[in-house]
């Protein structure tokens, strides 16, 4: 390509300027929030909890308990309209069938469907399993991005010219726009996926057509892999990521960016969009990568992964900032809400150990067991702290995707396949909150002068 007509590779001392420019100017003094009792990410400081800024019947996280206005820990539970999720889990596996459209079900409508009531759900869903005609050809496989998560973006704000009713938000039409996004994420991400991998990596094309009659984790499988091969096992592990994935109360900031836009009045594709854009940081929807990159650095340089002293000094290393990523964080542990125990840590566990032992790789199981049991200890003790910690849902999920064998490149895009059918019961609830999202900012800057142009140095 011709850099002089390359917008981004031209001018770079210019842009360099301005950035610097820019950074002088950019930075609040610390003590001021502090000073004027600002909480910082929604946070409240003294005992690090989350702001109340909403009501919500759709997700509950219960992480701790509040005795004598302190922060008691607590064993982690998470409930979807009320339903422990580890008892919804248990319930779907006991029977012997797939969870997640039960689950999709349960959080937009707040209630356990009946067989007849899954069924004709489950027939809608695969009805809208599909795109609109040519828009592979037209938008998914034109300029395919590097990053997964962009093209997913892309596609859902490239659906918006398709639907006669784009701005429509009566109740019907809201909720009509919620379960053909649902429906249709599956093929915007692996067709996503797969135009990268072939205009990126010179790869193989493969744009396989949905199947109706299968569940949405099967047919997940099936148009991700060449020859559309799965095991149950499989099926069953991937279904059950998607269920613990769905939802997270109103707090998280993907749903919280829900509520923010949707309160607005703005387009179903708009709302949808900026979740993603939301999901897509490492900090959020993209920390099991994070996870899987830090696993890969442990094996390559931890001899005996069957040491507890071992992997006990590698880990210290990682927390002294001496390995890995120079951040001294240890991915996949600690949460914002969550104290003793994360419940979809906990349920992926149970299952990751069958799968694991089916694909031969046991002995890497057991290394991420050995790691959540003894990373806690090293990170208290760089910190100088008592406070709880345990392993979160990245700490597995990642892992689990691996063995599945799913590329890197399509996590976040899994999480966001999931965690749509939450966005949407959030989508729908804040359309009656009738109420636009507008914190205060304090302005800390003194007031200039303004000075003539030819008077300024």
């Amino acid at each position: 390509m011709d850099n002089s007509i390359n917008p981004y590779l031209i001018n770079t001392d210019q842009i360099k300027k301005y950035a610097k420019l820019s950074d002088s100017n950019s930075h609040i003094d610390p003590s001021l929030y502090e000073k004027y009792d600002v909480k910082r990410g929604l946070r409240d400081m003294r005992n690090n909890t989350g702001v109340l800024a909403g009501l919500t019947e759709i997700g509950e996280v219960h992480g701790y308990s509040m005795i004598d206005y302190m922060k008691t820990p607590s064993a982690g539970k998470l409930y979807y309209r009320g339903v422990n999720i580890n008892h919804f889990v248990n319930g779907f596996i006991s029977e012997n069938r797939f969870g997640f459209e039960e689950c999709i079900y349960l959080l937009l409508f707040g209630e356990l469907p009946t067989k007849s009531e899954l069924e004709e759900f489950k027939e809608l869903l695969a009805f809208y399993r599909c795109l609109p005609k040519n828009f592979v050809r037209d938008v998914i496989l034109k300029a395919p991005a590097t990053e997964v998560m962009n093209t997913l973006m892309r596609g859902v704000l490239a659906l918006y010219p398709y639907d006669d009713k784009a701005d429509d938000t009566s109740k019907d039409n809201l909720m009509r726009q919620c379960i053909q996004l649902i429906a249709r994420f599956p093929l915007l991400s692996v067709y996503g996926y797969q135009a990268y991998n072939y205009y990126h990596n010179r790869q193989s094309l493969f744009i396989h057509t949905p199947n109706p009659e299968l569940s949405m984790a099967e047919d997940l499988l099936s148009i991700m892999r060449p020859d559309q091969s799965y095991t149950p096992l499989e099926a069953k592990l991937l279904d059950m990521c998607l269920v613990v994935h769905a939802e997270h109360g109103g707090g998280n900031n993907s749903t919280f960016t829900d509520h923010v836009v949707a309160s607005t009045g703005t387009d179903t594709y708009s709302v949808m969009a900026a979740a993603l854009g939301s999901l897509k940081g490492p900090k959020h929807g993209g920390a099991n990568i994070k996870v899987e990159k830090m696993f890969a650095n442990i094996k390559a340089n931890v001899k005996d992964w069957g040491s507890d002293d071992e992997v006990t000094n590698y880990l210290r290393k990682i927390a002294n900032k001496e390995a890995f990523d120079g951040s001294g964080l240890i991915y996949g542990i600690g949460h914002a809400v969550y104290t003793l125990s994360d419940p979809r840590c906990v349920i992926l566990k149970s299952y990751v150990r069958e799968l694991a032992e089916e694909k031969g790789r046991l002995d890497e199981f057991e290394l991420y067991d050995k790691v959540e049991s003894l990373a806690p200890d090293v990170l208290r003790e760089k910190l100088k702290s008592d406070k709880p910690l345990c392993a979160n849902v990245d700490f597995y999920s990642g892992f689990l995707y691996n063995l599945l064998g799913i590329p890197e490149e399509l996590f976040t895009p899994l999480f966001a396949i999931s965690r749509i059918s939450g966005w949407s019961a959030h989508r729908m609830e804040e359309m009656y909150s009738n109420k636009i999202i507008r914190p205060a900012f304090k302005n800390v800057h003194e007031h200039v002068d303004y000075t003539p142009i030819d008077e300024r140095e």
